[in-house]
């Protein structure tokens, strides 16, 4: 029955042209909404926004300004991994509020130190530096690769001969201008050349070609331990193991970018505790503040007894009401067994949507670990992200093929159900053509990726 969608790829041209841009769901002659008439003329052109407002959320979903009500499977990009408006977070929120907000780093608050422990813990490291976000920890990183690579006997106003970072092709590490030098996708890299020298890329998961880059002027490797804007891409163990022998051979430092994967998405504490060997630094950030903006690096007491004061610091990162959240959150997650959730709901999603590949042959493979999933199709995967959230369903589609899943942690079986059933009439409603690919190969994709 739904190899009758199967059309021509003039079909899907039409479609794309068709009504399939997100409606406004505006009431027949109600004004237009000034917010977004505010939003285009005020805010930088920086977003391709549909034209809808979200106003709130609870749980797995979240409401626009019309009281239209979406399944929530994008997450805030990993961001919300309690869901919307849990209680335990908003009682957090509303008795630190009063308390304090910001104190700065130039004094203790009551909640870094039991943060920085909690976070020790779960990661199997020692030392913590809290950040804002994501790509301001990855730019302590860098920083920190830098300084480990020094040696006490070369002036620093010079460039040490250990300076040179090997990251990863198809990468996405943040948006600042040190971030961008690592991210290798050309989009985000060359309207701001030139860039931070000394950065080269190795093809991910090619151990080969990681050997033949390093030598003894390499100060790190960084790699995202499972490849997010990249289209949901995993290092493999011989890949991780060979990095960390190099890394540990050549005195250099194995940097983990676990901003997306990491925290308990994967249904681990940290997506490279799947390998025998952990990391010299970890980066994280979005899930760690259930949406408050709070990031964090960790690392080794080897590698934090380089630092001093002096060398590195930031003024928000590390509040004390953001870092109560974070303690709190973290606690849900052990209090709840969501990392249990996490595993069952994520093999539901996979065998749900392996079920579909047999009824649309332009799915070519399925990827992913937990509840971090992609869903590689042969076509341009912006048509079903448009008309998913005209259905009431939130997701979206990195590197033009593969739509991408990031739903809560507390996501029920129930809700899974109704994704699986929403995402069936997604994919039939868009007219598409056979995939390039033949049966067989998209057979063995799909074996590969129930194994991993």
């Amino acid at each position: 029955m739904m190899r009758g969608f199967q059309k021509s790829k003039s079909s899907l041209r039409a479609a794309r042209k068709s009504k399939l841009a997100p409606k406004s769901h505006a009431r027949a002659g109600a004004k237009p909404d000034a917010r977004l008439a505010d939003a285009d003329k005020f805010l930088l052109p920086t977003y391709k926004r549909p034209p809808i407002v979200l106003t709130h959320g609870r749980g797995a979903y979240v409401y626009d300004s019309t009281g239209k009500k979406y399944l929530d499977f994008l997450g805030g990009i990993a961001v919300n991994a309690l869901g919307h408006a849990h209680p335990r977070i908003v009682k957090t929120i509303r008795r630190e509020a009063p308390r304090a907000v910001h104190f700065s780093n130039l004094y203790h608050n009551p909640y870094q130190g039991p943060l920085a422990r909690k976070l020790a813990e779960w990661s199997g490291l020692d030392r913590v530096f809290f950040s804002n976000s994501g790509t301001e920890a990855i730019e302590g990183a860098l920083k920190l690769a830098r300084l480990y690579g020094r040696t006490p006997e070369e002036p620093s106003a010079t460039p040490a001969k250990k300076h040179r970072i090997l990251a990863m092709e198809n990468s996405f590490h943040g948006r600042t201008l040190g971030a961008v030098s690592v991210t290798s996708t050309e989009k985000y890299r060359l309207p701001f050349a030139p860039l931070v020298p000394g950065i080269e890329f190795v093809r991910y998961n090619d151990v080969a070609h990681l050997e033949s880059k390093f030598d003894d002027t390499v100060c790190a490797v960084l790699l995202e331990t499972i490849q997010g804007e990249g289209g949901i891409h995993a290092a493999t163990k011989a890949f991780w193991e060979r990095a960390r022998t190099l890394a540990t051979k050549h005195g250099a430092l194995l940097v983990a970018d676990e901003i997306q994967c990491g925290l308990g998405r994967t249904g681990r504490h940290f997506a490279y505790q799947a390998f025998q060997s952990k990391p010299d630094v970890a980066v994280i950030a979005k899930p760690l503040a259930a949406g408050l903006p709070l990031g964090a690096i960790l690392t080794s007491e080897a590698v934090a007894a380089r630092i001093s004061p002096g060398l590195h610091g930031t003024t928000f990162g590390g509040g004390p009401l953001i870092c109560a959240t974070a303690l709190e959150a973290l606690t849900i997650i052990e209090d709840e067994k969501l990392l249990e959730n996490v595993r069952a709901r994520g093999a539901e999603i996979r065998e749900g949507i392996a079920a579909l590949a047999k009824k649309f042959s332009f799915i070519r493979e399925i990827r992913g670990q937990g509840l971090m999933i992609g869903v590689e199709l042969s076509i341009e995967g912006g048509p079903f992200v448009a008309e998913a959230m005209n259905r009431g369903l939130l997701i979206n589609c990195t590197h033009d093929y593969t739509l991408r899943l990031l739903p809560s942690f507390v996501i029920t079986k129930a809700q899974v159900r109704d994704f699986l059933r929403t995402f069936e009439s997604v994919l039939a409603s868009i007219v598409v053509s056979a995939p390039a690919s033949p049966e067989k190969d998209k057979s063995s994709r799909l074996a590969q990726s129930a194994a991993r």
